[in-house]
């Protein structure tokens, strides 16, 4: 008979392929998940009616030349930085309610430029902005 106690070991429980499985599976979903951006500026498209009206949308138009001149209803500004800019816009729409902004910008214009003006219209509270284009003559 055996009367000497029986020795117990002592089980140790290594986790570190468990936390290498987990990590693998934590890059494996962040690679394969898909995020949904959202778009800041947004867009709601008018109703058209069968019938044409010729009524004049309340609008404000800023013009862009080749040598980087800006104006608001036919108004020079003194400088382009958008502070200047986004002041004569405000200005501009104070007797309008929801404008549409119309920038007409020569062909030649530098996109900076556009950029600004767009910044400064969307500074202003204004986000229905569309561009004048004239049509290619076949």
């Amino acid at each position: 008979m055996n009367l000497r106690r029986s020795r117990k070991d002592n089980v140790d429980l290594d986790i570190t392929p468990l936390i290498d499985v987990v990590f693998l599976l934590l890059i494996f979903f962040m690679v394969s998940t898909t995020f949904e951006r959202e778009s800041e500026i947004n867009i709601t498209l008018p109703e058209a009616s069968e019938e044409y009206t010729e009524t004049e949308p309340e609008a404000v138009y800023i013009d862009v030349d080749v040598q980087g001149r800006v104006y608001i209803n036919d108004q020079a500004l003194v400088n382009s930085q958008v502070s200047t800019i986004r002041e004569a816009i405000m200005n501009a729409m104070m007797d309008l309610k929801d404008p549409n902004v119309i920038i007409r910008a020569d062909a030649q214009a530098t996109h900076q430029l556009v950029v600004k003006v767009m910044d400064a219209a969307r500074q202003a509270g204004l986000v229905r902005i569309t561009f004048a284009t004239q049509r290619i003559e076949e």
